[in-house]
């Protein structure tokens, strides 16, 4: 079913049309479709993803292009993202409107990929099995970033249902492996896939994400003696030895966020430093002679990673040195997995004001507030590619990679309105 626009503001005949064929049912319908592939990162489910989801967009008669990744070649990229969970392929995926014009070129990107439910207990139920609750849908992916996703679907099929003839083009990202470091980002970028403005419609909370924070998953070695248990004062437990080092990044994390960027002054931790996992032992009587640690580091707006490395290794060997069995026995630090810079619209760059007024036209309400997240996403792969890119999609960040993951139906239209206006005013009508 479609509705008119309810607004007054004043709206070009394409952009009315545009508006008016937005399809809210068919909006509801894709998301159903969506939640119930657990496309978890690495996943068969997520390559399953990307191909039905190259269907439906040749169906909306754009130019499609999927391709299977070459894994090594990219891994041994140098600006290679890293990643940290296993897979066997990849399959890149980028949709475009064919009309070849020379106007400006507007990109809607998002991912495909999700992070695993975790404990099931506390799901209510099935977390991919979508439930409904009047207009909210609960599953894994309902905001990270599947209705995100559907937004950007509903809003190049009402453009095309609309018939508006376009002076630039319109490409559509869908991609994997966002959740552990950028895999597909990164591969689509390398293909060649550009553009002059980009739109990652990531969960935002009715606001303008214009920075990002960057994260660098971290890995820490220590190690103690083994002893018997009883006799466990002849030894030296890895997780005892451990604890000084615990200490000391967290007087790290309160250093690294003094005086932060404007943009982050309502985080109370705008970059976070986590202890995520700890592994020791493999005998509950024997004292344990090795503990692994990893975690995530904070990079903050405009740092480079290597000098947050730095700072962190830094002070991992002053606590060593100040610990005499540390002392002697260093702890290594490396970094696997993900490797997130931070990114950020340029200052000015006139995209955040042309998505405030497309919403303000669109959907109506308080003026979108701009701010910037604490997390690592795709922007800063765009970002530092010279593409103009920010945040704005459905959904409360707050919720994702929880069990209490939802999106409210109206806020994907809504999203899917602004979408449209802010695409239609990048790319021009002819």
């Amino acid at each position: 079913m479609c509705r008119e626009c309810p607004l007054t503001a004043v709206l070009t005949s394409e952009e009315s049309a545009a508006l008016a064929a937005i399809d809210e049912d068919a909006i509801a319908q894709m998301l159903l479709e969506l939640l119930v592939i657990p496309s978890v990162t690495g996943s068969a489910a997520e390559s399953d993803m990307q191909h039905r989801l190259a269907g439906h967009l040749d169906r909306l008669g754009l130019d499609v292009d999927l391709w299977s990744m070459d894994l090594p070649a990219l891994r041994a990229h140098p600006d290679f993202p890293g990643t940290e969970a296993p897979r066997d392929e990849a399959w890149g995926l980028v949709a475009t409107t064919p009309d070849d014009r020379d106007g400006p070129a507007m990109i809607l990107q998002g991912h495909v990929d999700v992070v695993p439910p975790g404990d099931l207990a506390q799901w209510d139920g099935d977390p991919f099995v979508p439930r409904v609750a009047g207009n909210v849908v609960h599953a894994r992916g309902a905001c990270d970033m599947k209705a995100g996703l559907v937004a950007n679907l509903a809003a190049l099929a009402a453009i095309r249902a609309s018939g508006a003839r376009l002076r630039g083009r319109v490409a559509a990202h869908c991609v994997v492996g966002e959740e552990d470091g950028g895999l597909g980002a990164f591969a689509t970028l390398q293909r060649g896939h550009t553009g002059d403005a980009c739109i990652i419609t990531e969960p935002t909370g009715g606001t303008l994400v214009t920075a990002n924070a960057g994260a660098l998953t971290f890995r820490i070695e220590v190690t103690g003696r083994a002893t018997h248990a009883s006799t466990h004062d002849a030894g030296v437990s890895a997780i005892d030895a451990y604890l000084p080092l615990h200490r000391a990044l967290a007087r790290l994390e309160a250093q690294r966020n003094t005086a932060a960027d404007p943009l982050m002054a309502e985080y109370r931790i705008p970059y976070a430093l986590s202890v995520g996992t700890l592994r020791a032992g493999d005998w509950a009587s024997s004292v344990p002679d090795r503990l692994v640690a990893e975690g995530r580091l904070g990079v903050r707006l405009g740092e480079d990673p290597a000098e947050a490395m730095a700072d962190f290794e830094s002070c991992v060997t002053e606590a060593c040195a100040d610990d005499p069995w540390l002392h002697a026995h260093p702890t290594t630090v490396s970094w696997p997995g993900g490797q997130f810079a931070s990114g950020r619209l340029p200052s000015g760059h006139p995209l955040g004001a042309l998505v405030r007024e497309a919403h303000g036209d669109a959907v109506g309400g308080p003026r979108l507030r701009e701010r910037g997240a604490p997390y690592g996403s795709d922007l800063r792969l765009y970002a530092a590619a010279d593409i103009p890119t920010l945040q704005f999609g459905p959904g409360d960040v707050r919720l994702a990679h929880s069990s209490r993951e939802q999106v409210s139906l109206p806020e994907i239209v809504a999203v899917t309105r602004t979408l449209v206006l802010a695409v239609l005013r990048t790319v021009g009508t002819a």
